[in-house]
C-alpha cells in the first residue's frame, strides 16, 4: 500500500513543541496550502492541514520555523480516534511528517514580514536572495527603468531580443 504526502505551504502559527512522558519531542503545526485554482470571485483559497512531527526534526522545526514560514514536508496521512471529556468519540485526520525543508531564506522571510506589515511590494528586491512568493505567483510588470542594475529584462514586449544589433555570420559557419 502507498501512503505518501508531499505538501508545500506556510505555517499558520509557530509550531507547538511538547515532550512525551519519556522525553520524546513532538511538534504540532498547521500548514496553509494554496489551492491551484481560484473561486468564483477570483480569490485563491487555501486548505489548512493539521500536521505532527516527532523527535529531533520536531525540535529543529520549533527552533527555526515561525508563523508564515514557507515549508515543504513529506510524510503520510494518519487517522486516529479518542474519547473526549464528554465521552464522545473524536476522529482526527492529520499528516505525520517524516521530515521538512525550509523553502525560503531567513532574509526573505523577514522581508516578507516587513512588506506585509507596511507596504505591499510585489517587485523584485535586489537585497533579497530569494523570491518571497514561493512559486512565482507574484507576477510583476516591470519596465526597463524599474529593472535593478545588472538584471536582465525578460519582458515579452521586447520584440528584438538582440537589442537591434545585427549578427554577422557567414554561411560557412552554420552547421546546416
Amino acid at each position: 500500500m502507498i501512503n505518501n504526502v508531499v505538501l508545500v505551504g506556510r505555517l499558520t502559527k509557530d509550531p507547538d513543541l511538547r515532550y512525551t512522558s519519556n522525553g520524546t519531542g513532538v511538534a504540532t503545526f498547521t500548514l496553509a496550502v494554496n489551492r491551484n485554482f481560484t473561486n468564483q470571485s477570483g480569490e485563491r483559497e487555501a486548505d489548512f492541514i493539521n500536521c505532527v512531527i516527532w523527535r529531533k526534526p520536531a525540535e529543529t522545526m520549533a527552533n527555526y520555523a515561525r508563523k508564515g514560514t514557507l515549508l515543504g514536508i513529506t510524510g503520510r496521512i494518519q487517522t486516529r480516534s479518542y474519547d473526549n471529556q464528554q465521552g464522545q468519540r473524536v476522529y482526527v485526520t492529520e499528516v505525520v511528517a517524516d521530515n521538512f525543508q525550509l523553502l525560503e531564506s531567513r532574509n526573505a522571510s523577514e522581508q516578507r514580514k516587513t512588506d506585509n506589515n507596511g507596504n505591499s511590494n510585489n517587485t523584485y528586491n535586489a537585497n533579497s536572495s530569494n523570491s518571497s512568493s514561493g512559486f512565482g505567483h507574484n507576477q510583476t510588470n516591470q519596465t526597463q527603468s524599474s529593472q535593478p542594475s545588472g538584471m536582465p529584462n525578460f519582458d515579452r514586449d521586447n520584440s528584438d531580443p538582440f537589442g537591434n544589433a545585427s549578427i554577422d555570420i557567414s554561411d560557412d559557419d552554420l552547421p546546416f
